[in-house]
């Protein structure tokens, strides 16, 4: 989340309250203004505090419009309606909360099924709050046997754990790697090739490795990154040298695409060196935020002294988590939305949402002012940036004109190696219809002759500065 400082200067500040907005302040009277960054000293009827609460809020974008985010935004008001009714049950409570602690077990059983584990009935796997702190749970799991294999060694001079992953990998995994003091060995992107490359990867692998991360796919360009060939590589590093190199796939967005609509994709529990595997409910899967899913291959290998159990809410109470208290609501949400569409409707929805990618993908191209990094044939995503030959403005000043309009198209630079290059990213997800992206495509259209006319791209500092408007 983000982090928040106070201002000392706002201090004073307060909100201003129409006189027309309904019951009168019975201390302080109709108009009295609360304070902004204190706790106001007396109470607001409950209509008051709603409408200034909802009036500050409609200056938000339109959450269907944002292209940049690949968090779901639209479920069935059914889906809305049951996690109202979850939404006081904290889902740490299996003990008072049984039901939902089943609903939570049979998604596991559901994913594992999914993904291909040997045994489904022995993998084991839990709820979290997002890919985030499913990343982190997999990543302590990979660390915490990389240090049973190695205690003699560990810790200690020369045994630095590290992880390998390409360098296009969400930011989590830096943020695992420097909360838990592990080194990030990073695979740097070269050429047109924007995600690890499994010879690479096995090459930055060494004893005190404790896994390498493939991706599953990249939020730069939606492509899947090769984890059939990063376990191959693995598989021959292992026979030259003897180490045995762990998979965990980050499998975020793609973990809920590839089963139904590339379901010959070897990425899965299928391959015996992917040990873990998480992915986000909310993105792909098709919840509101934030409901993330990690599982493991069998009990052996997730350390058993990782796993805490508590009776003081009563009953024995097995967890694996970050967090403790979080509400039931998005679990109960996942598992309506597994029983609502199941494979064939989860198939229908990903494919309509490839086509509508792929479909958008080729009319900008087609404009003939862009060049396609990635097509949107594998996650339903796709990169691209401006032609070579274009000179009067750059992927910035586009982000910019549709931001106007109230898209939100993302424009960014690619990491190491490759920083040269600045791309547009477009996230197609369930609820970005046909008919949006056509209205997209009008939009686009309509400020291209404006732009094409600019004398150059315009500065970092003023593209970004104009406002968003409604």
């Amino acid at each position: 989340m983000a982090l928040h400082r106070g201002k000392s200067d706002d201090a004073e500040q307060s909100l201003a309250v129409n006189p027309f907005f309904g019951e009168a302040n019975p201390v302080a009277g109709m108009a009295t203004a609360p304070p902004k960054h204190r706790l106001p000293d007396t109470p607001l009827t409950p209509a008051t505090a709603y409408q200034l609460v909802h009036d500050e809020l409609m200056l938000d974008g339109n959450s269907r419009l944002n292209l940049a985010t690949f968090v779901t935004t639209w479920m069935e008001p059914q889906a809305g309606i049951l996690m109202a009714e979850c939404r006081d049950k904290n889902m740490i409570d299996k003990d008072e909360y049984p039901r939902t602690a089943e609903l939570e077990r049979r998604c596991v059983a559901m994913l594992a099924d999914l993904w291909n584990a040997p045994d489904p009935g022995t993998a084991v796997g839990c709820s979290t709050t997002g890919s985030s702190e499913a990343c982190m749970l997999a990543g302590m799991a990979l660390k915490r046997r990389w240090a049973k294999r190695n205690a003699d060694r560990y810790p200690g001079a020369g045994a630095r754990p590290n992880l390998v992953m390409g360098v296009n990998v969400q930011v989590c995994w830096e943020k695992f790697c420097n909360f838990w003091e592990v080194e990030a060995r990073q695979v740097p992107m070269e050429g047109d090739r924007f995600h690890i490359d499994p010879q690479a990867a096995a090459d930055l692998c060494d004893e005190n490795t404790i896994g390498v991360v493939g991706i599953l796919g990249s939020t730069f360009d939606g492509s899947y990154e090769p984890i059939a060939g990063l376990c191959a590589a693995l598989d021959a590093l292992q026979e030259r040298t003897g180490l045995d190199v762990p998979v965990h796939v980050d499998g975020a967005s793609g973990a809920m695409v590839a089963p139904f609509i590339d379901p010959e994709l070897e990425w899965d529990f299928r391959l015996p060196r992917v040990s873990s595997i998480n992915t986000s409910g909310h993105k792909y899967g098709l919840v509101y935020p934030g409901v993330g899913w990690a599982l493991w291959r069998s009990p052996a290998e997730l350390p058993e002294e990782l796993v805490f159990r508590v009776n003081y809410l009563g009953g024995d109470m097995p967890t694996f988590a970050l967090n403790f208290s979080r509400p039931g609501a998005q679990v109960v949400a996942q598992y309506y939305t597994f029983l609502r569409l199941g494979r064939e409707g989860y198939r229908a929805v990903q494919q309509s949402t490839r086509d509508v990618a792929r479909g958008l993908a080729e009319r900008i191209e087609a404009v003939g002012d862009f060049q396609l990094l990635t097509r949107g044939n594998e996650l339903p995503v796709f990169a691209f940036t401006t032609a070579d030959d274009v000179k009067a403005f750059d992927v910035f000043d586009v982000s910019r004109r549709l931001r106007e309009r109230g898209w939100l198209v993302p424009a960014y630079t690619f990491p190491e190696n490759r920083q040269d290059l600045s791309a547009l990213r477009i996230v197609c997800r369930n609820g970005f219809s046909a008919d949006l992206a056509e209205l997209l495509m009008e939009d686009l259209g309509s400020l291209l002759p404006e732009l094409r006319r600019q004398s150059g791209p315009l500065k970092r500092s003023e593209s970004v500065a104009t406002a968003f408007h409604h």
